[in-house]
């Protein structure tokens, strides 16, 4: 999906929710901040990723953590999660031997476990553990390396309800520790309670950047999903359920 007349910022320190139906455009959005595609009319349009236009991708990584489905998939390999986690200051899967491991980059890499609260599967492999211990994994290799920001997306997809809980539990703790949080989802319940701010897209135009709870209510949400439905609020969660 493309975007068009797409506008707005986001400020350091505020945590937000990229919000909207499958094709609504938010996957190209994140490619756009992530820089894996660019404006087709760049005379016209602009990304800056704080307030700079021209980042090296390695640079924008050391700065903008990045958590992905496809970057959980290809984390999952028989790989240890502390050669995972400490795998992020070289931009790889695993530790190559030409990579050269400094004591700093193993203690980041272990205050990042156990910030996640993984410390007892240190020496596990990833292709061994739950599929929300994994997601935990790979939280804390987005964290290793203290980025600016966490942009996550779709970070509860494909698990169960108890994994779903532990990452939100997880996203939480991020928020609560000064961590910006962005979190690109279709699904309400992954709207935590810290985020108060929602932009979110429709055939790849803004329709609506706001107060949550000015938009989490069933009648905006059928609008924007174009279909009956009701929304519930509980305990600060939001749910959808389709009448």
């Amino acid at each position: 999906m493309a975007l068009r007349n797409v506008t707005f910022s986001i400020a350091a320190g505020e945590h937000v929710a990229l919000l909207g139906p499958n094709g609504s455009g938010k996957s190209t959005l994140l490619k756009a901040i992530t820089r894996e595609c660019y404006p087709r009319f760049p005379g016209e349009s602009c990304i800056r990723v704080w307030g700079e236009q021209t980042w090296t991708l390695f640079e924008l990584r050391a700065t903008l953590g990045i958590v992905t489905n496809d970057l959980v998939a290809t984390c999952t390999k028989p790989y240890s999660v502390f050669e995972t986690v400490l795998s992020a200051f070289f931009g790889s899967i695993g530790v190559w031997p030409n990579h050269r491991v400094t004591p700093e980059m193993e203690a980041k890499a272990r205050d990042a476990i156990e910030f996640f609260e993984i410390s007892h599967l240190s020496e596990r492999l990833m292709n061994e553990i739950s599929s929300g211990e994994a997601r935990r994994a790979v939280f804390a290799r987005a964290l290793a390396h203290d980025p600016k920001a966490l942009v996550l997306d779709e970070p509860t997809n494909s698990l169960d309800s108890r994994a779903q809980r532990e990452v939100r539990e997880a996203m939480s703790k991020l928020v609560r520790n000064g961590v910006t949080v962005i979190v690109v989802t279709h699904h309400l319940p992954d709207i935590i309670p810290e985020i108060h701010r929602i932009v979110a897209l429709k055939q790849g135009r803004i329709f609506f950047d706001g107060p949550k709870q000015e938009l989490l209510n069933s009648q905006r949400m059928e609008e924007l999903f174009e279909t009956p439905v009701h929304v519930e609020q509980t305990g600060g969660f939001y749910s959808l359920s389709l009448l």
